[in-house]
């Protein structure tokens, strides 16, 4: 059996081939890949804010904030006051048509992969790379508090 270092390996390699699998199809749509993670975030109907895409996405607030301003230049959102300074963003009708046809392919895509996957290694493998992945972000978290203590002022 493999070693831990090979398992995270390998990992670690699956998940930059599926980002590289996003970029690719971002770039076949003609959008950066920026433009296709804000769409698929917007894709679930409800409204967002761009912190929450930020948070949820890891997308750098400025990334957002330039994609955001181009829907909205393009007419294909808007923006609507949330709490504080926050501002939801809506897709319009056309937005809504956009974001559609983009996403279209990558879910078509991301099913069939999907019902290949499940069908060899059932369900639960989606459970288990949640659980690695939130056991990973604490380990992260913690070893960054230690760093900050350990780091002379």
């Amino acid at each position: 059996m493999a070693d831990g270092y090979d398992l995270v390996r390998r990992l670690g390699m699956a998940a930059v081939k599926m980002d590289g699998a996003y970029y690719k199809c971002a770039k076949k749509l003609g959008i950066n890949e920026n433009m296709l993670d804000l769409l698929y975030a917007l894709d679930d109907g409800a409204p967002h804010t761009q912190k929450q895409v930020c948070g949820d996405w890891l997308i750098p607030k400025t990334t957002v904030n330039t994609n955001v301003r181009e829907l909205v230049a393009s007419g294909r959102a808007e923006l609507l006051p949330a709490e504080g300074r926050e501002k939801t963003i809506r897709l319009t009708d056309e937005g809504r048509r956009f974001a559609d046809e983009v996403m279209r392919g990558v879910h078509m895509a991301e099913e069939a992969a999907l019902a290949k996957t499940v069908e060899r290694f059932s369900a639960e493998f989606i459970s288990a790379l949640e659980y690695f992945a939130d056991c990973y972000g604490a380990e992260v978290e913690r070893l960054a508090e230690r760093s900050g203590k350990e780091r002379p002022r």
